[in-house]
C-alpha cells in the first residue's frame, strides 16, 4: 500500500538560542543556503546597523545594503541594487520591516533569504508574506518563506519590550483566526487544513498559558518558536488563513482608516482577537486572552492605543472589506454600526470588570 505524504515548505535552518549570531557565518556556509559564499545583507538603520560592526568580520565577502524603511519602494530599490551582484543568498538583518523588505526583494530576484531577527514583533520572520507600505496604505505580498531563521535571544532580550510583547499578541491571535476558519467550515463549507490549524493554534495556546515574563529566556524561546510555527502553518495552508481572521481584518481596517495613527501590528491584532472571541460568544476565552495581553503590557481596549469607541466601531464595520471573500465572525454576524458599538461597550465592561 503506498504511503501518501505531502511536502511542506519550511526553513532549512532554525537557530533560536542565546549567542546564535556568533555562528551566523557557519550557518551561511551551509551549501544548501549558499553555494559560493556570495551574500547580500540587507540591514535596517536601527538595530541591524548596530550589529553590523559585530558581524562584518564574520562575513568578509558579504555586501551590505541599507534599507530605509518598510515600504514597497524600498524593497524594489533593494531588489534592483542586488540584481547585478550575482549573489546566491540574501540575509535580512533587523526588525520586521527590513525582513519584510528583504523577503520581497529576494523573491523578486530569485534568491533564498535568511531572516536574522532583532525583535519578535510578529510572525513575519517565517511567513510567506511581506507586509509593505505603499501609495494606497499597506499591502501584503506573497513571497517564499525564509530558508533560514536566526534568533539570538541575547539580542531579543535587549530589544524594546513593546516590540517583543507585540509578537505575543500576533501569536495569540492565531487562536481567534483558527476559530474563524472553523466557523467558515461549518457555515459555508470552506475546507480547512487540520495540520495548519493544529500548528497555528498550538503556537497561540503555548503563549496564552505560559507563566513567564518578557525577562525570561524560556518565554522568549517559546515566542520565537511560536512565530516560526505560525509562519509554517501558512505555508501548509497555502494562505494566511490559519493566522489571519477577524482579528487581522480589524487591524487592517485601522491601518487603512487611520494610517498615521496605527499601533504595532501585534497590539492591534491582539485586541482584535479578544474582541472577535467575545463576538463569538466565548466570554471565558476572550477574558483569558485579555488577561494575557494585559499581563505582558499589551493593550486590551482600542482606547489604550489611541482610538475612540467611534473610531474602533467604524474600523470593525469596515473590516470585512479588507479581505473580500474571507468569512469570519464579522461576516457571519454582519452587524451594523449601532450593534458593533453596543458589543464593544459590553466587551470593554467585561475586560475591565
Amino acid at each position: 500500500m503506498p504511503v501518501l505524504t505531502r511536502l511542506i515548505p519550511s526553513p532549512v535552518v532554525v537557530d533560536i538560542r542565546a549567542g546564535a549570531l556568533d555562528d551566523l557565518a557557519t550557518v551561511l556556509a551551509d551549501q544548501r543556503l549558499s553555494t559560493s559564499g556570495r551574500i547580500a545583507v540587507a540591514v535596517s538603520g536601527g538595530s541591524g546597523a548596530a550589529l553590523r560592526g559585530r558581524l562584518e568580520p564574520q562575513l568578509p565577502g558579504a555586501d551590505w545594503y541599507s534599507v530605509a524603511d518598510g515600504t514597497l519602494d524600498s524593497a524594489v530599490l533593494l531588489a534592483d541594487a542586488v540584481r547585478a551582484g550575482h549573489y546566491d543568498a540574501m540575509v535580512g538583518l533587523g526588525g520586521g520591516k527590513v525582513i519584510d523588505a528583504a523577503k520581497y526583494a529576494a523573491a523578486r530576484v530569485g534568491l533564498p533569504m535568511v531572516a536574522v531577527a532583532t525583535n519578535l514583533a510578529h510572525d513575519g520572520i517565517c511567513s510567506p508574506v511581506s507586509t509593505l507600505d505603499n501609495d494606497a496604505g499597506r499591502g501584503s505580498y506573497g513571497v517564499p518563506n525564509p530558508i533560514g531563521i536566526i534568533v539570538d535571544l541575547d539580542v531579543i532580550h535587549s530589544a524594546p519590550k513593546r516590540f517583543v510583547a507585540a509578537g505575543i499578541g500576533d501569536a495569540i491571535s492565531n487562536i481567534s483566526a483558527c476559530a474563524d476558519w472553523e466557523l467558515s467550515q461549518r457555515v459555508t463549507g470552506e475546507p480547512v487544513d487540520g495540520l495548519a490549524i493544529a500548528m497555528a493554534r498550538s503556537a497561540g495556546e503555548v503563549l496564552l498559558r505560559h507563566p513567564g515574563t518578557l525577562e525570561d529566556p524560556e518565554l522568549l524561546t517559546a515566542l520565537a518558536e511560536s512565530l516560526v510555527l505560525s509562519g509554517i502553518s501558512m505555508n501548509i495552508a497555502g494562505s494566511t488563513r490559519p493566522s489571519s481572521g477577524a482579528c487581522h481584518e480589524i487591524s487592517h481596517a485601522l491601518d487603512i482608516l487611520y494610517p498615521k495613527r496605527s499601533a504595532q501590528h501585534g497590539e492591534q491584532v491582539g485586541i482584535g482577537a479578544a474582541f472577535a472571541t467575545f463576538l463569538r460568544g466565548d466570554r471565558e476565552a476572550s477574558g483569558l486572552i485579555g488577561q494575557t495581553l494585559a499581563r505582558h503590557g499589551l493593550p486590551v481596549t482600542a482606547e489604550e492605543i489611541g482610538f475612540s469607541e467611534e473610531e474602533f466601531t467604524a474600523a470593525v464595520h469596515y473590516a470585512p472589506q479588507t479581505r473580500p471573500g474571507r468569512f469570519t465572525i464579522l461576516e457571519h454576524l454582519d452587524l451594523d454600526t449601532s450593534a458593533i458599538r453596543d458589543a464593544y461597550s459590553d466587551y470593554v465592561h467585561a475586560v475591565n470588570s
